[in-house]
């Protein structure tokens, strides 16, 4: 396996709020700053040196600016798929702020700690495991991440820490990097199937799978209105079926559709019929996708329903929730790859 490429770390400022001669900060207190575990802050001390260096005479130390600062680097590199080992020695060759005690928390309440809770490298071994030798499906407070990229891992991590900044960042980073059909296969679909199956093991998880949703909408979205529209462009409709919720599949296509230049019109969740085909009407699109998430949704009648008009645009459905016969010129696609070329397709009139 080639190894980790370390990202160099930019210059932190001071902490916000750095008082000199103040007392610093507990293990507690900084790890509700970071969002993790007093364990993972234990972890990483004990491991790699990433401790508190404030010390006074009948006291525990207390952690500073610096230290925080360089505990911050540690946490945003994990994130981004490194190693913890190589997220700390980047951290501790960065250069800081003399060492300056940041003002204490005294006052804030210090939460037990949670025996159940992992440490950070402990995660990590959970996450990579081959499905195998994985003892559990996403329990406690691992998400499961069966293949997908390192940065995928990194998701996990900041879902789990409910770092809505770092979800939206790392995914706007890939979709620059590498597009949407990779950033989908690779770091989207396996962190949400994860959070599934730990939903499924434990009942645990709605609030991670709203925070990712809307993370990662935010960046498809970004993507997706970047796009120069024409006068003479048509745009393709997107719809959840009839009573569907589901719409983050859509985002995903406007994305993909939008890195080649096409145009789309998202009409959301749970679309009557009747709503669909007057904007199809009004539209008058090349192509026309509709999502299904459940069988309880995709109901084949209403693919019949679109309005006759020439050129007659393309169906194209999606999602499992469609049922195996469909009418005559519906087309299926299998994965978000197929879907963007399909309707890429249609605007060249090729459908």
């Amino acid at each position: 396996m080639e190894p980790v490429q370390t990202p160099q770390p930019a210059p932190t400022t001071p902490v916000v709020g750095a008082l000199e001669g103040g007392l610093g900060l507990t293990v507690a207190a900084v790890a509700r700053r970071l969002g993790v575990a007093p364990a993972t802050l234990r972890t990483w001390d004990r491991r790699y040196g990433l401790g508190p260096s404030a010390h006074t005479a009948g006291a525990h130390r207390r952690y500073s600016s610096s230290d925080l600062a360089r505990l911050e680097v540690m946490r945003s590199l994990v994130f981004e798929g490194c190693s913890p080992a190589d997220a700390a020695q980047a951290a501790l060759s960065s250069d800081f702020c003399p060492e300056v005690p940041v003002e204490s928390d005294a006052s804030a309440p210090v939460p037990a700690p949670d025996a159940d809770q992992p440490d950070a490298d402990q995660m990590i071994q959970n996450a990579t495991l081959a499905p195998s030798t994985r003892r559990r499906t996403g329990g406690g407070r691992v998400v499961p991440i069966h293949g997908g990229s390192p940065r995928a891992r990194g998701l996990a991590r900041a879902a789990l820490a409910l770092d809505a900044p770092s979800v939206r960042r790392l995914v706007t980073e890939s979709l620059h990097e590498r597009g949407t059909v990779w950033t989908w296969d690779h770091l989207v679909a396996p962190v949400l199937i994860g959070v599934g199956q730990r939903f499924e093991s434990t009942g645990q998880g709605i609030d991670l799978e709203h925070l990712l949703s809307e993370g990662i909408v935010g960046a498809l979205r970004d993507v997706a209105e970047a796009v120069p529209e024409t006068r003479s462009s048509r745009p393709i409709v997107l719809s959840s079926a009839p009573d569907d919720l589901h719409t983050l599949p859509l985002h995903a296509v406007a994305a993909g559709l939008a890195e080649r230049g096409i145009p789309t019109r998202i009409l959301g969740a749970r679309v009557p019929v009747e709503a669909l085909m007057s904007a199809v009407r009004r539209v008058g699109p090349p192509a026309v996708f509709l999502w299904s998430h459940d069988h309880s949704t995709g109901d084949p009648a209403v693919l019949t329903s679109v309005p006759a008009m020439r050129p007659a645009p393309l169906v194209v459905v999606g999602g499992p929730g469609w049922p195996s016969e469909l009418p005559e010129g519906i087309v299926r696609v299998a994965d978000l790859g197929d879907a963007i070329t399909r309707l890429a397709a249609a605007t060249r009139g090729l459908g």
